[in-house]
């Protein structure tokens, strides 16, 4: 997957485990967003909207589609698990198109013991969707480093800062500075995700020190940045 890969909006019959052989992938649903290193997998159940694609860099996806009913996992939610080097073996193992039925059954049953689930906070960006409202938002999901004020951007989109501040806090649920707070943390997971420092990635995503990025990050997730990607 070249760099801005998109599989747009879609859904499966069956459950997915996607993993990133190498490289990062974010993986979208309308409620979060999750990036993975390649020591995380996340299951996808069968039938929920979704957008997969890498922005970090180049990745190469690897992933098993699990039939409803044919295994004991059967989670209701996107989960992430843990990409063990093992689990990383048979994932490649059981994409193999002529392996015996014998030694798949006994694969499949060794992948439902290895899919141990790991505790991560999302972020979730909700966008709204009054009309100059989403244009600040889109200008601002391709620019986080735009620091520009809500009254200056009312300027630019022709509303009012108090209409537009109405807007987010109705439709994107949180009030603009936190929405936006948000935003530049979730442009900066692919980067951290990738190992890039975070001096660089604080620098990217608009804040002016590292020391600042840090405890943004820390208040919304609970970790520090190095703890989060933390195998």
């Amino acid at each position: 997957m070249p760099v801005g890969t998109r599989f747009d909006w879609h859904t499966h019959e069956d459950h997915q485990l996607a993993w990133a052989a190498s490289g990062v992938l974010s993986v979208l649903t309308a409620e979060a967003t999750w990036v993975l290193p390649p020591t995380r997998a996340l299951w996808i159940p069968a039938g929920l909207r979704h957008e997969t694609g890498t922005d970090g860099g180049r990745a190469t996806m690897r992933s098993l589609y699990i039939r409803p009913g044919l295994s004991p996992v059967n989670w209701a939610e996107p989960t992430p698990v843990a990409a063990s080097p093992l689990l990383a073996e048979l994932i490649g193992y059981l994409g193999e198109p002529d392996l015996d039925p014998g030694r798949r059954a006994h694969a499949e049953a060794l992948l439902a013991d290895l899919l141990v689930p790991v505790p991560v906070t999302t972020i979730s960006v909700r966008l709204p969707s009054t009309t100059t409202a989403r244009r600040v938002a889109e200008a601002l999901r391709a620019n986080p480093v735009d620091r520009r004020t809500l009254r200056e951007w009312g300027r630019e989109v022709g509303a009012s800062e108090r209409t537009l501040a109405r807007a987010f806090a109705a439709e994107a649920g949180v009030p603009f500075g936190r929405w936006r707070t948000l935003l530049r943390l979730q442009a900066a997971l692919s980067m951290l995700a990738a190992g890039e420092p975070v001096s660089r990635v604080a620098s990217r995503v608009g804040y002016d020190t590292p020391s600042a990025f840090v405890a943004a990050f820390r208040r919304e997730t609970g970790q520090t940045p190095g703890a989060f990607f933390r195998p």
